[in-house]
Parts: C-alpha cells; structure tokens; sequence
C-alpha cells in the first residue's frame, strides 16, 4: 500500500500537469492508462497523435461520482446507476449525447464511455481537477495492453509529460467490461 503523503504528492505533481493542457502516464482500476483533462480537446489530440490512433476511435473518460456524470450527460438511464451499483468489477458504460466534454472525445454515433472509479489516485485527482479524466490503455494503437508498468514501451513513457510513481510493481488487472445504454433503453455487451 502506497504512503498517503505520496498518493497526495503524485496527486499534486499529476494536477500541475494536466492543469497546463499536458498528458500523465498513471495507474487506474485496470490497467495502466494514458490520460489528460477531458474537457481539454488539445491535449486529447496530444493522446490520440502518442498513441497513433485515429480520432475516430473512442478513448474513455473517468469519472469520480454522479455529480461529474450529471454534468457530462442530461439523461442518464435508470439501468446505468444500477450497473454501477451491482459491478463486482470496473466497468464502462457508454452513454448517449455526452456535452461538457472535448468534442474529440465523442465518437460519431454520439456517444461516450465513461467508468466510475474508486481507486484512490484517481478518484482524489479528479476531485481536484473537478473534471473528467481521459483514460485509453497504455500502448500504441493496435499492440498489445500492458499488464505491468515494466511492459510499457519506452515510446509511450517518453512521450507523456509525466509518469505518476504509484503501483510500478503491480500488475494490472484486465480491461473493464464495456456496457452500451443507447437513449432508447437498449442494452448491448461490447466486452465482458
């Protein structure tokens, strides 16, 4: 368990950065994550350019509490909060008609993901930012998700403007599954 003074440094260290419209490198309830101010459509171009990805596909955000997520989404489905309550495991939803957030980060159908998170850094990260927080696995676009901060590959630790000293031996739990609530009250499983 990581020292409470180091959580608020890295904390602190990760929200002078963003702050200034720059991208982290840092631990999340899965995996490791690349991530920025998710209201900040220039540093999401930033992630979408490291990762060599093209903006037509969608990264998540984070969110830390249904406050953040009625400021991201007007209606948000009955069967959303229940989800989220009954997940034993993280999990991501996407939603319909997403405002407040960069426009690069609404994919073409209208929509956008996003994952509660409880894991302290970023729960606390986020309450400082008092913004969503983009996450998208740390890796190039089509290679492989790295499980352990020691099988990022060095393009990905050199081209973030800081990498968060938390968890560095852990070993990274899977993806989260990925739910789609469309307006219309359908349901569809992207990942279990």
């Amino acid at each position: 368990m990581e020292k409470i003074e180091n959580i608020n440094e890295e904390i602190h260290n990760a929200y002078e950065i963003i702050k200034e419209g720059g991208i982290i490198l840092y631990p999340t309830d899965t995996v490791w994550g690349i991530g920025c101010d998710a209201t900040n459509p220039e540093a999401v171009a930033k992630i979408f350019k490291l990762k060599q990805r093209a903006e037509t596909q969608s990264m998540i955000v984070l969110m830390n509490g249904e406050k953040m997520m009625y400021n991201v989404f007007k209606d948000i489905p009955e069967v959303a909060w229940q989800l989220i309550d009954l997940s034993e495991k993280p999990t991501t939803l996407i939603l319909d008609n997403p405002k407040n957030v960069a426009p690069n980060l609404i994919s073409q159908d209208k929509s956008l993901g996003i994952r509660i998170v409880k894991e302290p850094f970023c729960f606390k990260l986020m309450e400082k930012m008092k913004k969503p927080l983009v996450s998208t696995s740390a890796n190039i676009s089509g290679q492989p998700t790295p499980i352990a901060f020691k099988d990022i590959s060095p393009e990905i630790i050199k081209g973030v403007d800081y990498v968060v000293n938390l968890h560095r031996d852990k070993i990274g739990g899977k993806p989260s599954t990925i739910i789609k609530l469309t307006s219309d009250s359908q349901v569809k499983i992207i990942r279990k």
